[in-house]
C-alpha cells in the first residue's frame, strides 16, 4: 500500500493518557509510514521529556500557553506533507487495525473528504457522538433536555446522534467527531484547517460542514473502533463550560440560516445561557 499518514495530537496536561495513546499507535498494524506531531499546550518540560525519550520518532511542538484545539491543530497542519492527516485526541486508544482500515477506505473512496470511526468509552459502550446530524433546533432541544438519551434509537428524538443508524455499519453522515477525524491532507488544507475562533468544541462540526462545501462527503466507518476516554483534557480546564457553551454561540452566529435567522439564534442563545447557568450552579453545589 502506497500511502503516507501524519497523526496530529493536540495535548493539554494529560500526559498519562497521551502515553497510552502513543503506545496504541506504536502497537497498531499498518503497511505505511506514520508520522506523529504532538502539539503540547501549556507544556511541562519534565513530563514531555519523559515521553520524548520513550517515543523518539514523535515531533513535538511546545506551546507555553494553551492556545486551544483548533489553533494548535492548524499549527501542525502547516507542517504536513503526507497523503493523509489524522486529527486525534490524546485520550484515545486505537485498535490495532483502525489506521489500516481507515486509510484503505479513503484510498478506495475518493469522494470522501473526512472519515470517522466508531468510538466507545472505557467500559466498551458506544459513544453516540461518533456520528451526528447538523445541529438543528429540534435535535439540540432533545439533546439538551435529555430526551435524545432516553430514546437513543429514535430518528425523531435522537436525530442529533443519528440514533436510527446502526453503529456497526458504514454510513454517509453530515458530522464527524474531532476526536478521530482522518482526511486527505489536500482537503484539510483547502478548508484552511479548523476555524480557530472555536477554542475547543464545535470546530469539528464546522469542519464537517466545510468538507461538504468542497463537494466531498463525510463517512462514518462503524467497522473500525477506538476507545475514547471522553473529556480527559476538558477536565483539566476549569473554564471548559464557558468554552463548550461559547462554542455553541459561535456556531449559531456563523450559521444563522440553519436556525431560522436572527430570531431563532436569539432564542437559542437565551436557552444556552440558561443551561450554562444551571450547569454552573449544579457544579458549584457539588
Amino acid at each position: 500500500m502506497s500511502a503516507l499518514l501524519t497523526i496530529i495530537i493536540v495535548h493539554y496536561r494529560v500526559y498519562h493518557h497521551l502515553d497510552h495513546c502513543l503506545a496504541s499507535i506504536q502497537q497498531s498494524r499498518h503497511s505505511f509510514r506514520v508520522d506523529i506531531i504532538v502539539v503540547d499546550n501549556e507544556y511541562s518540560p519534565e513530563d514531555q521529556a519523559l515521553l520524548a525519550t520513550k517515543y523518539p520518532s514523535v515531533q513535538w511542538l511546545s506551546e507555553p500557553q494553551n492556545i486551544g484545539f483548533a489553533k494548535a491543530n492548524n499549527l501542525a497542519l502547516q507542517m504536513v506533507d503526507t497523503d493523509y492527516v489524522l486529527f486525534l485526541n490524546p485520550d484515545t486508544l486505537l485498535s490495532t487495525d483502525v489506521l489500516q482500515r481507515s486509510v484503505e477506505y479513503l484510498q478506495a473512496n475518493s469522494e470522501v473528504g473526512a472519515l470517522g470511526v466508531q468510538m466507545r468509552n472505557i467500559q466498551g459502550a458506544f459513544l453516540p457522538e461518533s456520528k451526528r446530524e447538523i445541529p438543528t433546533i429540534k435535535g439540540s432541544f432533545f439533546k439538551l433536555t435529555g430526551l435524545a438519551e432516553r430514546f437513543p434509537g429514535s430518528a425523531f428524538f435522537n436525530s442529533y446522534a443519528l440514533g436510527h443508524l446502526d453503529s456497526g455499519e458504514v454510513h454517509k453522515v453530515p458530522v464527524l467527531a474531532g476526536a478521530f477525524m482522518m482526511m486527505p491532507t489536500s482537503v484539510a488544507k483547502k478548508a484552511g484547517g479548523f476555524d480557530d475562533s472555536f477554542f475547543m468544541y464545535g470546530e469539528d462540526i464546522d469542519m464537517s460542514l466545510r468538507v461538504m462545501a468542497q463537494g466531498k462527503e463525510n463517512h462514518y466507518l462503524g467497522t473500525a473502533v477506538i476507545t475514547h476516554i471522553k473529556g480527559a483534557s476538558s477536565k483539566q480546564n476549569p473554564d471548559y463550560l464557558n468554552h463548550f457553551y461559547g462554542s455553541m454561540k459561535i456556531f449559531l452566529d456563523k450559521y444563522p440560516h440553519l436556525y431560522g435567522g436572527k430570531s431563532g439564534v436569539w432564542l437559542l442563545k437565551i436557552f444556552i445561557q440558561t443551561i450554562l447557568f444551571v450547569s454552573r450552579s449544579t457544579k458549584k453545589n457539588k
